[in-house]
């Protein structure tokens, strides 16, 4: 259900009751791109039920999506045609269009072109968690995520948002625990398995990536000694959930580890999208506690990180530590 997590904190002050923030986003639901319409972004039902509600609150775990939907003509094909119209003008009447007249000929043909336009479709899942004050984006990218925020912001009056930041950087930690003598050295909870991308500063930009690889070896630990930061860092959670951590604080590629689907006693029977919300919250909440705290502990609302690169590498030491 979660599967790309990107994780904002939500300001003091905001408590709105489930009705009201339903009434809100009704006003914002989605519809369908009109015909010369080139994007439409609004609210759809979670659970996938037609004129059904537009948040779900499942164990108190506040469950909304966001749907965007595009529409998008090749600029080859909008080009051939401004070509063809320049050149019909310029044989009928011995002159060229200037750049106005040009643009807003482009615009007429990339109008005209739209509703022939496939439209493509994509959403943002949205967890609010009221008690722990997170909003929780399962958006794969920031540009998906900047739209959920956009619109979270513009339906609910008061929502104040800002991205989580600790007071370890994300690449310093993973830095430091790459560096580990041992195993007994990385947070509680916490395990590096094997994929890693590290990458160097600077012009050269060199990096490398490891797949499927040990990483606590000396060839790993030499590079980010030389000043190769990693940048993204598999690790699992407590045996029961895997996850990509990236030097911006987003988890990729989350999944949950064998047995942790039959531990849950799920019944057939139940519905899946209660139940789906329910696992998910359930292991990601302490999920995000643990690692919050591995990072140091949030910072203070308003407080800014500093830069992963500007903090020092520690140097290599006179024995290998693995």
């Amino acid at each position: 259900m979660f599967k790309n997590v990107m994780v904002y904190r939500i300001g003091e002050g905001w408590s709105p009751s489930l009705s009201d923030a339903e009434s809100a986003l009704q006003g914002q639901r989605f519809t369908e791109c009109g015909a010369t319409q080139d994007k439409s972004v609004g609210w759809a039902e979670p659970r996938g039920q037609a004129h059904g509600p537009l948040i779900e609150s499942i164990g108190g775990h506040w469950i909304a999506k966001l749907v965007i939907e595009s529409k998008a003509v090749p600029g080859n094909v909008v080009r051939k045609k401004l070509d063809e119209q320049v050149a019909e003008i310029e044989a009928s009447t011995g002159r060229k269009p200037g750049k106005k007249e040009k643009r807003d000929m482009q615009d007429e043909i990339l109008l005209s072109l739209l509703p022939q336009a496939f439209a493509r479709q994509s959403s943002v899942l949205v967890w609010l968690d009221m008690q722990a004050r997170r909003l929780v984006l399962n958006a794969g990218s920031q540009g998906k995520a900047d739209e959920a925020v956009s619109a979270l912001l513009k339906a609910l009056p008061g929502l104040n948002i800002a991205l989580l930041q600790t007071t370890t950087t994300p690449q310093a930690a993973m830095t430091e625990w790459l560096l580990a003598p041992n195993p007994e050295d990385w947070p509680a909870d916490l395990c590096v398995e094997r994929e890693c991308t590290l990458k160097a500063t600077g012009e050269d930009a060199a990096s490398i990536r490891y797949v499927r690889h040990h990483l606590a070896t000396e060839d790993v630990r030499k590079h980010v000694t030389e000043g190769k930061l990693p940048t993204q860092l598999a690790l699992s959670w407590d045996g029961r959930v895997a996850f990509v951590l990236t030097e911006t604080l987003q988890l990729k590629k989350v999944q949950f580890l064998d047995g942790v689907m039959d531990a849950s006693g799920t019944d057939k029977s139940e519905d899946r999208f209660d139940a789906d919300v329910a696992l998910s919250t359930g292991l990601l909440s302490p999920l995000l506690d643990s690692l919050i705290a591995a990072l140091g502990g949030e910072m203070e609302w308003g407080a800014q990180t500093t830069p992963a690169s500007a903090e020092a590498v520690p140097a290599a030491a006179d024995d290998p530590p693995f």
